[in-house]
């Protein structure tokens, strides 16, 4: 029932906030988009590296050490940030919180080009969302409800500036409005799909098996808040500001981790020879549906 509840959550989430973005596109100023941008790269970046990637690192160990070698581990995160850049080469680009921001010259930094499309637009995005369902799925399918939950809440966080921005994007376009329409529906289900999708392919999954994914995920997370932060961070008149907002939302979302643990709810299984996991050394852990 959590991997429900959460993708039905994400779809109202990128519904909410495309609709907002595409009825709001005069009212919402580039300088807004770039806060919230930096607020939940901040938090997805927090997510990467103190949740998805020391979760994979326990997955992928058993009793007896680690189910493959580092060098392996390592080719997996590398892996899933390669893969997110070979999208954005293919054009497929996640990149888009500036294309309705006037440029001047002397920024000290280069344009970002986007998609003529709105529906091209739309299918980057959903191609990336997926990557994030991904990481939701893999993270149910270990057992550890709230591992989920804060995977879940690194992509939500981060949902929102996307959907805002390409709404605002689709609102520029001259294509009829079950087109625009269609592009928006297919982004705020493409996350769910891969949640979903990857759940049911993980479920019987041994727990190292399920930790490499959850590594290859966290590359991808890393290579988006990359995207993301570093137009604004290299423009010098922006750069100090957007610093600081991505350090200070990474820094409360460790400070809610540390917490959290010490309040005993980040709670990790056992795994056995077989890298399967356990709450003790009897009872197999219930994730789920």
């Amino acid at each position: 029932m959590i991997l429900i509840g959460l993708s039905t959550l994400i779809i109202l989430t990128s519904i909410t906030a495309s609709g907002i973005g595409l009825a709001a596109a005069d009212r919402l100023t580039e300088d807004s988009l770039q806060r919230l941008t930096g607020i939940a790269s901040g938090l997805l970046l927090g997510s990467a590296l103190l949740v998805v990637l020391p979760e994979g690192f326990h997955m992928a160990s058993r009793q007896d050490g680690l189910a493959y070698s580092p060098l392996a581990l390592g080719t997996a995160v590398a892996g899933g940030f390669i893969f997110m850049l070979i999208l954005e080469g293919m054009g497929l680009s996640h990149a888009i919180h500036e294309e309705h921001h006037d440029h001047h010259a002397g920024h000290g930094h280069g344009h970002v080009h986007h998609p003529k499309s709105g529906l091209v637009m739309a299918v980057g995005l959903s191609m990336h969302a997926i990557g994030d369902g991904l990481a939701i799925g893999a993270a149910t399918a270990s057992g550890q409800t709230s591992i989920s939950v804060l995977v879940a809440f690194g992509v939500l966080v981060h949902r929102v500036p996307a959907a805002l921005s390409l709404g605002v994007f689709s609102s520029h376009e001259t294509a009829t409005r079950k087109s625009i329409s269609s592009g928006l529906l297919l982004f705020a289900l493409a996350t769910p799909a891969g949640a979903i999708s990857a759940y049911f392919v993980l479920d019987d999954a041994s727990g190292p098996l399920v930790g490499v994914v959850l590594l290859f995920s966290a590359g991808t997370f890393i290579y988006v808040t990359t995207v993301d932060t570093l137009p604004s961070i290299h423009n010098p008149e922006t750069g100090p500001r957007s610093a600081r907002i991505v350090v200070v939302s990474a820094a409360l979302f460790a400070a809610a981790l540390f917490a959290l643990n010490t309040a005993g709810v980040l709670e990790h299984g056992q795994h056995d020879q077989n890298g399967q996991q356990y709450s003790d050394l009897s009872k197999p852990l219930d994730g789920g549906v």
